[in-house]
């Protein structure tokens, strides 16, 4: 199936200086905007988990980027969140196309959301990962 969305939105580890992929994204992508989704952000250990609510008045924020090969680039993605037939069932993440609110309006993008139950991890308040990562080094 050829992938013809190019936006691909981030808000965790994708988005920390220094980690190899989101180096990858950095040299393969541009970055367009900020954006976020309704929805709650979780402190998965080493790495955030997001789930989508409409209904919630909460938000996950994070950046969207536009990929040159948009097949490529979220081959690579998937394999390093855990998504395809080489990984065991259920998958920690699935990849969905949402769409994420921006100061120009909404922009439908790939995401990848936390698959699994999160009633035992610390939900992140604000919503946005780096924010807390800064915070938590304080």
């Amino acid at each position: 199936m050829e992938i013809t969305n190019r936006f691909l939105f981030v808000y965790g580890t994708l988005l920390q200086p220094g980690n190899e992929f989101a180096d990858y994204l950095n040299k393969h992508c541009k970055f367009i905007n900020k954006g976020k989704v309704n929805g709650r952000l979780y402190d998965i250990g080493e790495y955030p988990g997001a789930v989508i609510n409409n209904a919630e008045a909460l938000f996950i924020h994070g950046g969207i980027f536009m990929m040159d090969e948009p097949e490529v680039i979220l081959n690579i993605i998937d394999d390093y969140e855990g998504i395809g037939e080489a990984y065991d069932h259920p998958q920690e993440y699935t990849r969905e196309l949402v769409n994420i609110l921006t100061v120009n309006g909404a922009e439908n993008c790939w995401m990848y959301l936390y698959n699994l139950p999160v009633s035992t991890y610390r939900q992140i308040i604000s919503g946005d990962y780096m924010l807390y990562l800064n915070n938590a080094a304080k």
